[in-house]
Order: structure tokens, then C-alpha cells, then sequence
């Protein structure tokens, strides 16, 4: 019987949130993402202090590798769905900091 392993378990974790960052970027539900991504950034912190502590067996090894492949494929999915999202945003962010700045300088439009 193997012992269960907490660097495993933590991938394991990692590449649920992931995964359901995924979904949810493509439901458009932009508005949950930030609180996976905390999840996501506070099991990576786990994963930084028992890593080094922790010895896998070779299954072990294995499906951490399957997992961290998953993880990557999913996040650069989620990546390029958020992407487009951020660069309207920031466009009209700077739209709306342009006419701010011409109301101050001309007075406002009617």
C-alpha cells in the first residue's frame, strides 16, 4: 500500500483550481477567477516548503509529471482567454483617463 503523499495531494488540488479556472473562463465568470487564483497561489506556496522535504516513489513521480503537464496546458488555455479580456479593459481604462484629462483641460462635454 502506498503512503498518501501531501506534495501529490497539493498537484492534485493545483490542477482542480486550475482546471476549474478554465471553466469558468470560458463561462466568461471572471469574477471568481481572482479567488482560484489565491488557491492556486497558496497551495504553490505549500508546495515551495514540503517539496523539499518530501521523497516520491516513481508512481508518485509520474502522476506529478501527468499533473504539472495538465496544469501548464490549462493554464496557458486560461491565459489566452483572460488576455483578450485584460487588453479591453486596459484600453478602456486609458480611453477613460484621456477624456478625464480633456474635461480638466477644456471643461466637461455636453
Amino acid at each position: 500500500m502506498t503512503v498518501r503523499s501531501e506534495v501529490v495531494h497539493c498537484y492534485e488540488e493545483l490542477a482542480s483550481s486550475v482546471s476549474l479556472m478554465l471553466v469558468l473562463a470560458h463561462a466568461k465568470e471572471w469574477g471568481q477567477l481572482p479567488g482560484l487564483e489565491s488557491r492556486c497561489s497558496a497551495i504553490v506556496d505549500r508546495l515551495r516548503v514540503i517539496e523539499p522535504t518530501e521523497t516520491l516513489d516513481a508512481a508518485q513521480v509520474e502522476t506529478v509529471l501527468h499533473l504539472l503537464d495538465r496544469i501548464r496546458t490549462e493554464q496557458a488555455e486560461v491565459s489566452g482567454l483572460i488576455k483578450p479580456q485584460l487588453d479591453d479593459l486596459l484600453s478602456r481604462m486609458g480611453h477613460l483617463s484621456q477624456q478625464k484629462n480633456l474635461g480638466k483641460a477644456y471643461g466637461p462635454t455636453h
